[in-house]
């Protein structure tokens, strides 16, 4: 009977044993049945939180498109899901879109052409026939600085220089140094005679050989000289005899003669086709007023005379350095962008006969 109990005994054990086994098994199978499900619970929370973000990228994709008519198409259509879950932030949206526009508008204005080119152009018309433009600077000789601004333009100018005054020779020999054109700025009486044209002038009493001394006198000082032209002398050019005079001897010493035009009655061309030849004359005064508005307005004066006959003679003065050379280096540029050309007086092609 105790053999029997202790059987019995391990049989119940052994029965116990294989009951905790197989639950445990069937624990550990209904675990692994388990897990799947426990894991795909947080999935669709992952979709949801990959969802939440999408108005930042929406707002990435307005900021990028151009357009701000299109963006508000694409805008509707991507936020139809966001309007259960956001219904406020239509508003912003809204409020976002006027501030996008603005901002894209606003540079339009700058970028038209034609308002940058009327603030930084001239607004000069193209070259015709060749223009050639000629700057002449009277009343060379006095001050050095001022000339030396004059001969720093970037283009050939001719430089009529006074006679006898503080820097006659100095100012002639610089000229020719920067490979400019210098000419004798021969003083004239004018009508008024309570004008002093200056020393070494031509005056009514003179005979002709005293008008060919002179002359002589003051093209020495300077010399080699290309021409001359007169300095006041509305009286004197007015006079034939006077004229012929000055004209036989510009010939005898082969130079050229710039007739200034300070007085319309002017004898030099009658008196120069008498003479078979040929002579110059002044077209513009740049610098009669000594504004930026003057000097713009006489020199489209200037061009369209270059445009017509092919050359213009335009005459400033060394005393308007202060302004005068820097309104022209300033539209330099423009005026060969637009088929100007730029010589001396005696290269222009603009000899009358």
């Amino acid at each position: 009977m105790a053999l029997d109990q202790k059987k019995l005994m391990i049989l119940c054990a052994a029965v116990c044993f294989f009951c905790v086994l197989l639950l445990a098994v069937t624990a550990f199978f209904s675990r692994g049945t388990d897990a799947p499900k426990k894991e795909q619970k947080p999935a669709p929370e992952k979709i949801v939180k990959n969802e939440k973000p999408a108005p930042a990228t929406v707002r990435e994709i307005d900021q990028e498109t151009p357009e701000p008519k299109k963006e508000k198409a694409s805008k509707n259509k991507d936020n139809k899901k966001q309007k259960k879950e956001t219904p406020s932030k239509k508003e912003p949206g809204k409020k976002e879109e006027p501030v996008v526009a603005p901002t894209k508008q606003e540079p339009q204005p700058e970028v038209v052409a034609p308002a940058k080119q009327e603030s930084q152009g001239f607004g000069f018309v193209p070259a015709k026939n060749g223009a050639v433009l000629c700057v002449v600077f009277d009343d060379g000789g006095q001050r050095i600085d001022q000339l030396k601004k004059c001969l720093a333009l970037p283009f050939p100018v001719t430089v009529a220089v006074l006679p006898r005054i503080a820097h006659s020779a100095q100012s002639a020999a610089l000229v020719r140094q920067s490979k400019n054109e210098v000419i004798l700025h021969q003083p004239m009486q004018s009508i008024n005679l309570n004008v002093n044209p200056g020393p070494g002038a031509i005056t009514p009493d003179m005979s002709a050989g005293e008008i060919e001394a002179t002359l002589a006198q003051n093209i020495a000082e300077i010399a080699p000289i290309a021409g001359m032209n007169n300095h006041e002398g509305s009286l004197i050019t007015a006079d034939e005899g006077k004229v012929s005079f000055i004209l036989e001897t510009a010939r005898q010493k082969g130079i050229y003669f710039l007739d200034s035009r300070t007085n319309s009655a002017t004898k030099i061309p009658d008196v120069a086709k008498q003479m078979d030849m040929g002579w110059y004359q002044r077209d513009i005064f740049l610098d009669n007023q000594k504004t930026r508005e003057n000097y713009l307005a006489e020199l489209k004066k200037g061009l369209e005379i270059a445009n017509k006959k092919g050359h213009v003679i335009m005459i400033g003065h060394v005393w308007s350095a202060d302004t005068l050379p820097a309104f022209l280096e300033e539209a330099y540029p423009e005026l060969a962008l637009k088929g100007y050309r730029f010589a001396i007086v005696s290269k222009s092609g603009g000899m009358m006969r």
